[in-house]
């Protein structure tokens, strides 16, 4: 199946694969989504300007391509990207910041909040996994390879232990934050989703009854 682009141009959503997020709606004629299919990174036609244009052309704000998919009549695009850098004009990740709140009021919803760091750590992960930057420590780690950053999980995991022991709370966050990065890139050198990760853990938290598993002690919660 392919896009119908006989009644002209059609709405491209664009996804952030790892989080599922929508990142922005822009268009596509057919030379932008041939494009964006031959040169793996997003590209859209300007209605207002009338032309082609190459997302992060200019800002450095490139969109590396995961998947595409089309709706059942094949007037709207799925994109499903890996994003270097914010999607919005504004500087902001997505595009979709208000909320509605009725009466014709909008506020704008607060960005890098607690609830999501987590989504936000593992997306800049996966940025230095496909974009080298200078001086990045974790390039450094994907470089080096898994027995490198294997080390690093175990090496943190054991000054978690210290600080337990030390009864020094601030220390505690401080070296389960460092556990937490190295295990995130851990999880991207394999190949391994957050979410896969959280179906994992909600599918524990949900399971009724005791655990006759491998691991009754941890799903036993």
């Amino acid at each position: 199946m392919k896009p119908d682009f006989s009644k002209g141009l059609l709405p491209a959503v664009i996804v952030d694969d790892l989080t599922g997020d929508v990142l922005m709606v822009a268009y596509m004629n057919e030379t932008a989504y041939q494009k964006t299919m031959e040169t793996g990174q997003t590209w859209f036609y300007s209605r207002s300007r009338q032309e082609l244009w190459h997302k992060g052309a200019t800002s450095g704000n490139y969109q590396s391509v995961q998947s595409v998919f089309l709706d059942c009549d094949g007037d709207t695009i799925l994109v499903r990207v890996n994003p270097k850098g914010p999607a919005c004009h504004t500087g902001k990740r997505s595009c979709f910041f208000y909320k509605e709140t009725g009466e014709g009021k909008k506020e704008e919803q607060k960005e890098n909040g607690i609830e999501d760091i987590f989504d936000q750590v593992i997306t800049e992960i996966q940025n230095r996994k496909a974009f080298r930057v200078e001086n990045s420590y974790t390039n450094y780690l994907f470089d080096k390879g898994i027995d490198k950053i294997g080390k690093k999980v175990i090496e943190e995991a054991g000054e978690v232990v210290i600080a337990a022991k030390n009864n020094n709370k601030q220390e505690v966050v401080n070296e389960v934050s460092d556990l937490l990065y190295h295990s995130l890139v851990l999880l991207a050198e394999q190949g391994v989703s957050l979410d896969a990760v959280k179906e994992e853990l909600d599918r524990r938290t949900n399971k009724k009854g005791n655990s006759k598993g491998d691991r009754p002690e941890i799903e036993n919660w």
